[in-house]
């Protein structure tokens, strides 16, 4: 199968396979097994995450959205609401709320930590779906470069083919006026 390789590398790529990178090499395997090269990239990322990673992933989904901003801003109207105008002489966080900076700094320091671990594994996942795009196209482009040589193949074929039809009528055609009476 190494030979195999190793000549499907050098007529297709017009180099050895052992000069080609890991990833092109798995594609040549692959073309030579004639195996697939698709797979289900989110399955297969989201079956290796942890339950931390999971749950950033729900954070930052759930704090980049805009049921979060408008039910945040709502939370901070009432707020407000509460702490100047219903309890206005005994506010537990009166103007200019100082608890609710404290809350909110305090929150904005965990979830950014948060969203960044799950941006982060985005981008994982992004550069994994680059790689795997590389090699489907590169497994495409092979094929379609195999394809032209069969096709190729066939047309020289066809044209050996009249040529020596063409031969053998010129033969004939030869026999015929030798045979001719003058």
């Amino acid at each position: 199968m190494n030979s195999d390789l190793q000549r499907l590398a050098e007529r297709l790529l017009n180099q050895g396979s052992g000069s080609l990178p890991e990833r092109d090499q798995k594609v040549l395997n692959r073309i030579a097994k004639r195996a697939h090269i698709s797979r289900d990239l989110e399955q297969e990322f989201s079956a290796t995450l942890t339950f931390g990673e999971r749950l950033s992933d729900r954070v930052a989904e759930i704090g980049g959205s805009w049921s979060f901003i408008i039910g945040f801003g709502a939370f901070l109207v009432a707020w407000a609401i509460l702490n100047s105008v219903i309890l206005a002489t005994s506010a537990f966080d009166p103007y200019p709320y100082i608890f609710l900076n404290l809350l909110l700094s305090m929150i904005a320091a965990i979830q950014a930590p948060i969203i960044m671990m799950s941006q982060n594994r985005q981008a994982e996942k992004d550069r994994l779906a680059v790689s795997h795009d590389y090699e489907v196209n590169l497994k495409a482009e092979i094929e379609i470069m195999a394809l032209h040589e069969k096709l190729d193949a066939l047309r020289m074929d066809r044209i050996d083919a009249v040529i020596t039809g063409q031969h053998e009528q010129q033969r004939l055609l030869t026999l015929l006026l030798d045979q001719r009476p003058d």
